[in-house]
């Protein structure tokens, strides 16, 4: 019997993955333990879900000291006894230490192919705007382990996504976002089976 994942969360806004994930955590559907949910912004809706579904939250803003956040944030992880840390919309480059601590066991989802279509402010609308831009036929959802460079570690799965004739970058965004969530949980109970591995 494989020991249930350990997780930790960032979010910067509603955290809808790490929420889609807790779901599947409380129905059964995931062997998985949701151990703290951290946000950067004290207003993120996140913090308020995290705590209405019984995971531990906290508030670690980053703009005025990012590297004692960056302590801060390793520390807290640790403390939870979190092993893997999921990206939920986290809006922060991660520092040494948490890098460090979880080295090849942070997950982001990036919401286009990488990598083309990665990298620094390449994000939100501005991927689908591109994808659309370069004429494919279709775009892609990537779930990646996190290093220092933005969309750069090395990929875990991806789920490709059609571009259907007459779209634009607002549908492909909204047909992109609605999969999001349902793939990371998907990808969680491969990575839980032993399905799928994580570097290193």
């Amino acid at each position: 019997m494989t020991p249930p994942l350990k997780l930790g969360f960032l979010a910067s806004g509603n955290g809808s993955s790490a929420m889609a994930i807790v779901a599947a955590i409380r129905a059964g559907d995931l062997a998985a333990e949701p151990r703290l949910l951290v946000s950067n912004m004290r207003t993120a809706a996140a913090l308020a879900a995290a705590e209405t579904a019984g995971v531990p939250a906290l508030c670690v803003p980053t703009q005025k000291d990012p590297d004692a956040a960056d302590a801060r944030l390793a520390e807290a992880m640790q403390a939870h006894g979190v092993e893997l840390i999921v990206l939920s919309g986290y809006l922060r480059r991660l520092g040494p230490k948490t890098l460090g601590a979880y080295a090849g066991r942070i997950l982001n989802i990036h919401p286009g192919p990488l990598p083309q279509f990665g990298g620094e402010g390449m994000y939100g609308a501005r991927v689908h705007q591109a994808v659309m831009a370069a004429r494919l036929t279709e775009s892609a959802i990537v779930i990646h382990a996190v290093d220092e460079e933005y969309d750069h570690g090395p990929e875990i799965t991806r789920r490709s996504v059609a571009i259907a004739p007459g779209d634009t970058p607002e549908t492909l965004e909204a047909r992109v976002k609605a999969q999001e969530p349902g793939f990371f949980v998907e990808t969680l109970e491969r990575l839980a089976r032993g399905e799928l591995s994580l570097p290193g």
